[in-house]
């Protein structure tokens, strides 16, 4: 019986090192690398705090965050093969149906765009408003991003020639700033925490335009206007259905945390070099930014409406194309989550 007993447990023992030797292939395999156009910035914190939260792991994926300067390079990354998923604005999804890329967003992390147009302050004197910015130099995040969009947007709709100006690439966090403050540009689209720690340095400090809150959203576009969320290609969606199901799932989890804690607690858990030496500016940016992510993970039909209608306005090629929006994003895996 002893020696019978041993033999089922040899057994038993040799069954469980074969599965845990099973799920650890699993797990390898369910790598994801999403990549990110500006890391430091507190429109795309949701994506960074899910992996300090350990959410992703708990989905069972293995995610790898690649950081890049702009949208529009971390777009590059996955329409290349380099990167599987995009951590960026909604926007780019819309643009590029025109150009007949089929890009699907799956999970919206910001209800609005939290970007804002900022003189630079030695400029804070002459420049008063938009209609001024003809013949300047304006900094973006990365021509061909979200900033470079919103920027060509307020343009044309304040009558200004979008060609008449320069734009120059700057990034989103230190270099934006440094940017600003040693005159290389005149203007800037900025995002927080930059905004907010260049308004803790020059208290005179003018935004000539600013969707950080919902009444400015509204205000500028017309409506509620979606920004950051997970976005890639249709075909990648389709063949990575459970990686897609785990993402979306630990942005949910993440946008939870994010709702049921302090923003002190937040920034503990956030990177300290993202967080940066001032604190104290981090943590008023942090908490003028919060109410700027979503609770749902949805995206609402009318914010889609919103950027094709706007992108209509400023890209000729938009307002041609025939753009199906349903087909720009899904809301299957925030519904199977719930």
């Amino acid at each position: 019986m002893a020696l019978f007993l041993r033999r089922v447990m040899s057994g038993l023992v040799s069954c469980l090192a074969v599965l845990v030797l099973m799920s650890g292939a699993a797990f390898a395999q369910a790598k994801v690398t999403i990549a990110v156009g500006g890391a430091a910035c507190l429109c795309y914190l949701p994506t960074v705090l899910a992996k300090q939260l350990g959410e992703y792991d708990k989905a069972g994926l293995n995610v790898e965050i690649v950081d890049f300067k702009g949208g529009s390079q971390a777009l590059t990354a996955v329409l290349g093969g380099s990167a599987d998923v995009v951590s960026g604005y909604f926007d780019h999804c819309v643009n590029l149906a025109a150009k007949k890329q089929n890009l699907q967003a799956f999970v919206v992390y910001d209800r609005y765009p939290g970007l804002a147009l900022v003189v630079a302050p030695k400029n804070s004197g002459s420049i008063k408003s938009i209609k001024d910015l003809a013949g300047k130099r304006i900094g973006v995040s990365a021509p061909g991003s979200s900033t470079d969009f919103f920027l060509k947007y307020l343009l044309n709709k304040h009558g200004v020639d979008p060609n008449s100006i320069g734009v120059i690439g700057i990034g989103l966090g230190a270099t934006a700033v440094a940017a600003m403050e040693q005159g290389s540009v005149d203007a800037a689209v900025m995002l927080d925490p930059s905004v907010t720690l260049l308004q803790g340095k020059n208290k005179d400090l003018k935004i000539l335009s600013d969707t950080r809150t919902q009444h400015d959203t509204l205000e500028v576009f017309g409506g509620e206007y979606p920004g950051g969320a997970l976005y890639t290609r249709g075909d990648w969606i389709v063949a990575h259905q459970k990686e897609t199901q785990g993402l979306t799932n630990a942005i949910l989890a993440t946008l939870k945390w994010i709702h049921a804690h302090t923003p002190e607690e937040i920034m503990a858990m956030m990177p300290p070099e993202l967080v940066g030496a001032d604190k104290a500016l981090y943590l008023a940016a942090l908490k003028n930014t919060i109410p700027m992510y979503s609770l749902t993970g949805k995206m609402d039909p009318k914010g889609a409406q919103a950027v094709l209608d706007v992108f209509s306005q400023s890209s000729q090629e938009v307002k041609n194309a025939k753009i199906d929006l349903t087909k720009t994003y899904t809301n299957a895996f925030i519904e199977k989550a719930n």
